[in-house]
């Protein structure tokens, strides 16, 4: 298995890619801490995992509260003594919505879960990581940083400071045997898909499917699975002089 003995802790993993993520790195070994901010999702993922003979403990976490993140962290080296691995996947999505009309409060919110919810995660383990020698964390960005859509400049902006923030963090943290990665997936079938394929002026969630798939050479959306096998190589010593790197998952679409 390829993270055997490793401990993972996975935000926004009660449903989509971080659900996925966890059930694949747990059958790979890993020790997983799946949290999120829907405790009833969050648990199901962990008696899934459990149920397939996984080993994994679920927690609440509200990304955003710099409290939650730390509880997590002290449940994390209570029960497994170290961390390993940390992928800071939760995230916010939005629907088309000009500049102008944008309101300060969903800037805020965006900014509040997409950017400095990965700070503070990353803020939280880096002091473990550092005296482990050791450690991996992973950044769940979007190919919204490298082809931004318009309508959508809130979120583009706060996926473009997930990557900058991603290989700044490489550099620095590579003195210590930490390795530093982003994935920039295209857009995914997962339940916050309704909303960002309605990103489009007529707000038709079909319209913007259909105009998502044909914008994608490969000439499909991504399923959660195949941003949880980037993640798997980018935990794995497959990818021990991968670092600063964000890895596009997006069928050919941001050549």
């Amino acid at each position: 298995m390829r993270l055997a003995d490793k401990v993972a802790i996975i935000t926004g993993a009660g449903s989509g890619i971080g659900r996925a993520t966890s059930a694949l790195l747990a059958r790979e070994g890993a020790m997983v801490v799946a949290v999120d901010i829907n405790k009833s999702q969050v648990d199901d993922t962990a008696q899934e995992i459990l149920s397939a003979g996984g080993a994994c403990v679920s927690a609440y976490c509200d990304v955003t509260n710099a409290d939650d993140i730390q509880r997590v962290v002290d449940l994390t080296l209570k029960r497994y003594q170290k961390i390993d691995v940390l992928f800071n996947n939760a995230g916010m999505p939005m629907s088309f919505t000009p500049t102008e009309e944008v309101s300060l409060e969903l800037w805020q919110a965006i900014m509040a879960v997409n950017v400095t919810g990965i700070f503070l995660g990353c803020r939280a383990v880096i002091p473990i990581m550092k005296s482990q020698r050791s450690g991996v964390i992973l950044n769940t960005a979007s190919t919204a940083a490298v082809r931004p859509r318009p309508g959508l400049t809130p979120y583009n902006a706060s996926k473009g400071a997930v990557t900058v923030f991603t290989r700044s963090l490489a550099l620095e943290l590579a003195p210590y045997g930490i390795r530093v990665n982003a994935v920039n997936p295209v857009a995914v079938d997962t339940p916050m898909l309704n909303q960002f394929i309605g990103a489009n002026r007529t707000g038709d969630p079909a319209q913007g499917r259909q105009q998502f798939e044909q914008s994608i050479p490969l000439g499909r959306l991504a399923t959660p699975m195949d941003i949880a096998f980037a993640v798997l190589y980018l935990a794995s010593e497959e990818a021990a002089m991968v670092t600063g790197v964000c890895l596009d998952v997006a069928g050919g679409r941001t050549i």
